[in-house]
C-alpha cells in the first residue's frame, strides 16, 4: 500500500473523530432517535471511506465461517495436505527438469495469459510462473467445497484471497518478470523513465505531453459520437437524439435505444466503422437515442422510477409524437436493458401496447446468479456502500470502475499498471479505451434502490418490484424479445441473461456472441474473428438449460449485427418515407446538434 493511500486513510480517520466530536447536541444527557441516527450516519460514512466501501464485518464473518467449517472438516484438511505435498513435490521436480528441458510439464493448471509468453518459458521464470499458479490452485481448492460454508461467504473468501495472490504475481515485479528485464536492458532503462512520467501524470492529473496520449486522440463530437442527428427533446435527466436517415425509405417502426447510465451512450456510436447507430441508419432504420445526464450532488434523490418515467417513458412519448401511430422497437443495454424490461412489464400490466419488440444487450432481469459482482452484495456490504455515497450524494466513477476492475484485477489493474509504469508501452489510440475513461456517476437514491431491490432481493424476478405503487411481472410481456449474451461477460454473465427464458413466455430469440460486456456488443461487421450462436424459443417450446442450448446450436462466423438487423426487419410492418426530425407542433423541436450537451458532462 503506497504512502498516498495510507495518508488518505489517516485523514479519513481524523475526519471521523472530528465529526463525532462536533455533532450538535453532543453534551445533552438524552439521545433522541435523530441524534443517534446522525451519529451512526457520520461514523459509518467515515469508516466506509477508510475501508474503501467494503464492510469489515462482512469480511470478518466470511473468514470466520470458512475457517470454522474447515477446522471441523478433517477429511477436507487431509485432502488439502495431500494436495500440498503432491504439488510441492511436483514443483520441486519441475524446477530441476525445466533447467535441463524447457518443454517439461509443470504441476500447475493452465497458466494465465500474463505469464504464458515466450520469455516466461525460460528458467527460472517458468518456475516462478508455475509456483504462482500452483499456489493459486491450492488456494482455490482450500476455499471451495468446504461443507457448511454459505455460498456468499465462500465466494467472498475466494475473491479476496485471489486478490492477494494476484497482487503477488511474479508478473508484477521487475526482478521476476522477464518481459520487464528484457525491455529494460534493450532500452537501457528508458522505459522506466517513461513509466515514471506516466505515473506522475496519472497521480497529479498533470498532462506530461510526450506524444503518446492514448485517450486524447478521441473527442466526443469530433471523431466519436459523430453520426448526424439532432437533439429533439430534453428534461432534467435525458436528451433524446433523433438520427438523420440515410436511405430513401425506412422501416415503419422506429428503434429507440435505452443505454446504461453507468456509461456514456456513445459506446453505441464510437468511430464510424464501429458505430451501431450508423450501421442501423444505413440499414434503413429510424433511430433514437437516450443520452443520460451525468448526475451530481443535486441529483442525490433521483430514484430508479425517475429513470423509468423521466427517461424511458418520456423518450417513448417523444418518439410516438414524432412517429405517430407507429409502435416502437425498444433496445436496452446493460442496466438500460433492466430498465427497459421493467418498463415493458409495467406497460403490459397497464394495457399500454406502444412497443413492437424488446431487445436487451448484456442485461439482467434475474440477479440470483449475477456473477462475481455479487461479492459486493450483502446487507452489510450495501450498508457500507450506502454510507460511502452519503456525503457526496452519488457514487463516483472511480468507485464504480474500481469495483469492476477488481473482478479481473490481474489484467485490468496489475497488467495495466505494469504496461504503463514499467514497460511504458505506447499503445495505438483506441476509441473504446477513450470511452472507458469517460466515466459517469450514480445518484445515491437510484443506486441504493438498484442494489437493494434488484441485486440483493431480486424483486423483479420474483414479481415483487413496484412501479407506480403496484408490482410488475415480466411474464406479462407479449411482444417478441431479442436477448444478447456475451461469452466472457463478467458484469452480466450470459447464463444470467439467459434466465429471461424462465421469466417470460413470449417468443424469445437468444443470441450468444464471443467477447465481453462491451467488446462483444460493439463487434460490428468490420470486426475480425467473431462468432455467435442463435436460437428462437417459441411459446410452448420445452425449456432448455444453458449448457444444452450451447451444445444444440451451431457456431456462425462473423458479427451478430446483421443477424439482429434481420430480426428487426421481421418486426417492421412495412417501409415508409423517413419521418421528419422533431415535431415542433407537439413540443419536440430541434434543440441542438448531436451529440448534445449531457454527454459532455
Amino acid at each position: 500500500m503506497n504512502d498516498t493511500v495510507r495518508q488518505d486513510k489517516k485523514d479519513s480517520l481524523k475526519e471521523l473523530l472530528e465529526s463525532l466530536s462536533s455533532v450538535p447536541g453532543r453534551d445533552t444527557t438524552t439521545v433522541d432517535g435523530s441524534f443517534a441516527d446522525r451519529i451512526d450516519q457520520e461514523f459509518k460514512s467515515r469508516l466506509a471511506k477508510v475501508c474503501m466501501g467494503m464492510s469489515p464485518i462482512e469480511i470478518f464473518s466470511a473468514y470466520v465461517d470458512w475457517l470454522s467449517h474447515l477446522a471441523i472438516s478433517p477429511g477436507k484438511q487431509l485432502k488439502l495436505v495431500q494436495s500440498v505435498v503432491k504439488k510441492s513435490a511436483s514443483l520441486g521436480l519441475y524446477s530441476i527438469q525445466s533447467l535441463l528441458d524447457a518443454s517439461a510439464d509443470g504441476p500447475a493448471s493452465k497458466l494465465e495469459r500474463r505469464v504464458s509468453g515466450q520469455n516466461w518459458q525460460r528458467w527460472p521464470f517458468c518456475v516462478f510462473a508455475q509456483f504462482h499458479q500452483t499456489t493459486k490452485d491450492l488456494l482455490n481448492e482450500a476455499t471451495h467445497d468446504v461443507a457448511g460454508v454459505s455460498a456468499s461467504h465462500e465466494q467472498l473468501v475466494s475473491f479476496l484471497s485471489g486478490q492477494v495472490i494476484d497482487a503477488l504475481s511474479p508478473a508484477n515485479f521487475i526482478p521476476t518478470n522477464p518481459d520487464i528485464i528484457h525491455t529494460t536492458f534493450e532500452e537501457k532503462g528508458k522505459n522506466l523513465g517513461r513509466g515514471l512520467r506516466n505515473f506522475i501524470a496519472d497521480k497529479t492529473k498533470i498532462s506530461l505531453d510526450d506524444g503518446s496520449d492514448e485517450e486524447g486522440a478521441f473527442k466526443v463530437g469530433e471523431n466519436v459520437a459523430v453520426t448526424d442527428g439532432k437533439v429533439v427533446y430534453q428534461n432534467d435527466l435525458i436528451e433524446l437524439i433523433q438520427y438523420t436517415p440515410v436511405t430513401e425509405e425506412v422501416g415503419a417502426e422506429p428503434v429507440l435505444f435505452c443505454p446504461a447510465w453507468i456509461m456514456k451512450y456513445y459506446i453505441l456510436d464510437l468511430s464510424p466503422h464501429k458505430s451501431m447507430v450508423k450501421f442501423l441508419t444505413e440499414q434503413g432504420k429510424t433511430v433514437f437515442m437516450i443520452s443520460w445526464k451525468n448526475p451530481d450532488e443535486e441529483d442525490r434523490d433521483v430514484g430508479y422510477e425517475d429513470y423509468l418515467q423521466l427517461g424511458l417513458m418520456a423518450a417513448l412519448d417523444a418518439v410516438n409524437a414524432i412517429c405517430p401511430r407507429r409502435k416502437v422497437n425498444a433496445v436496452g443495454y446493460c442496466i438500460g436493458g433492466t430498465l427497459l424490461c421493467t418498463g415493458a412489464a409495467a406497460m403490459a400490466r397497464d394495457g399500454d401496447d406502444r412497443l413492437q419488440s424488446v431487445s436487451m444487450f448484456a442485461a439482467q432481469a434475474d440477479f440470483s446468479e449475477a456473477g462475481d459482482i455479487t461479492c459486493f452484495i450483502s446487507p452489510s456490504q450495501l450498508e457500507f456502500m450506502d454510507k460511502l455515497m452519503w456525503d457526496k450524494g452519488y457514487l463516483s466513477s472511480d468507485n464504480m470502475g474500481g469495483a469492476f476492475g477488481s473482478l479481473h484485477a490481474s489484467d485490468l489493474v496489475y497488467g495495466s499498471a505494469v504496461d504503463r509504469y514499467l514497460l511504458a508501452k505506447t499503445q495505438k489510440p483506441i476509441d473504446l479505451m477513450a470511452w472507458n475513461a469517460d466515466g459517469t456517476r450514480m445518484p445515491y437514491r437510484m443506486h441504493t434502490e438498484y442494489l437493494h431491490k434488484l441485486f440483493l432481493h431480486n424483486e423483479l424476478a420474483r414479481n415483487k418490484f413496484m412501479v407506480g405503487g403496484r408490482p410488475v411481472s415480466l411474464s406479462d410481456i407479449r411482444v417478441p424479445m431479442f436477448v444478447l449474451g456475451t461469452e466472457t461477460d463478467h458484469v452480466a454473465p450470459w447464463k444470467s441473461a439467459y434466465k429471461l427464458h424462465d421469466l417470460t413466455w413470449t417468443q424469445l430469440t437468444f443470441l450468444l456472441t464471443s467477447g465481453g460486456h462491451n467488446a462483444g456488443v460493439i463487434s460490428g461487421p468490420s470486426h475480425p474473428r467473431r462468432r455467435y450462436r442463435m436460437h428462437t424459443r417459441n411459446p410452448g417450446d420445452r425449456y432448455m438449460d444453458p449448457e444444452s442450448w450451447m451444445s444444440a446450436n451451431e457456431v456462425n462466423d462473423g458479427s451478430w449485427w446483421p443477424a439482429w438487423n434481420t430480426w428487426l426487419d421481421e418486426q417492421m410492418s412495412k417501409s415508409i418515407k423517413p419521418p421528419r426530425t422533431g415535431a415542433a407542433r407537439k413540443g419536440y423541436k430541434i434543440l441542438r446538434n448531436a451529440p448534445g450537451e449531457y454527454v459532455l458532462g
